[in-house]
């Protein structure tokens, strides 16, 4: 089996641009990270939604959903049977599968599941970026209209981003809509955000020149990492979003020490060796 190819995908690439360090634990040093139950809870929801579609037309009804919801968190609990210390009793895990079962609800309340047959489920992608990474990703669902326009389609299990904050989830559709672009030739029609925690939908139709502009971003983004790579300095960026990070611990901006770089990860990684 060949070794994977060093490549990122828009989570990853949102990393870097928040904190160096913190693409680095995750990505080279692969520090792991507890679950959170809010994070758990939008896994579960992505695997009804997706099983969702495989009841044919008219089936595809909230009642069905929700009675999808225990079979799904059994498998997956079988393939992350840690996810099951989340919880400290049976009510606790019974009032977390109910709000599971409400954001399904919500869904509802935004598309018709029997008015749409997706393209696409789960779908992998990736592009290899001339002179840059391979791009890579899943985009949720893909629905090709008649005519032949594309819509991506990605779930969210939070909420809305706040008035000025939507850049990171931006740049996520417009990264798969650039994978798209460069693999089938054509230009998405619709990017669709699609926000569970408050029943909000937002939309776009992408142009060819914000989609060069991201590819730019992305050879932008993905010099920095190879400069930090080379340079095996990793810089840390303080921001509001630190009270949220696993890895306090060992971020230097908490008193903590980074684990010593191993340069072999370094290289599996990002497909170059530090300087000596």
């Amino acid at each position: 089996m060949s070794p994977r190819r060093p490549g990122l995908s828009p989570s990853r690439a949102n990393d870097f641009s928040q904190c160096p360090l913190l693409f680095r634990f995750r990505v080279i040093d692969k520090l792991p990270e507890p679950p959170s139950s809010a994070a758990v809870r939008g896994t579960l929801v992505h695997a009804v939604l997706e099983r969702l579609y495989d009841a044919p037309l008219g089936e595809r009804t909230v009642a069905h959903a929700q009675g999808l919801l225990p079979g799904e968190w059994d498998r997956l609990l079988e393939a992350r049977p840690e996810y099951a210390a989340l919880f400290t009793s049976e009510q606790e895990s019974s009032d977390w599968l109910g709000g599971a079962g409400k954001l399904l609800s919500t869904y509802f309340t935004l598309e018709d599941p029997n008015r749409l047959e997706p393209a696409d489920r789960e779908l992998f992608v990736e592009s290899q970026l001339d002179g840059g990474p391979l791009l890579r990703g899943i985009i949720d669902r893909i629905d090709v209209a008649p005519d032949g326009a594309i819509r991506v389609v990605d779930y969210k299990s939070g909420k809305s981003p706040r008035p000025g904050y939507e850049s990171s989830a931006v740049f996520q559709m417009r990264f798969y809509g650039l994978v798209l672009w460069r693999e089938r030739g054509e230009i998405p029609k619709m990017l669709q955000l699609v926000y569970l925690g408050d029943g909000q939908v937002l939309r776009s139709e992408p142009t060819e020149r914000e989609l060069l502009a991201t590819e730019q971003r992305i050879r932008s983004i993905w010099s920095g990492i190879e400069a930090a790579a080379t340079s095996g300095t990793w810089p840390t960026r303080r921001t509001p979003l630190c009270g949220w990070c696993a890895h306090q611990s060992v971020c230097p901006e908490f008193g903590g020490t980074p684990p010593e770089i191993d340069p072999d990860a370094v290289e599996r990684a990002i497909g170059m060796r530090p300087a000596v």
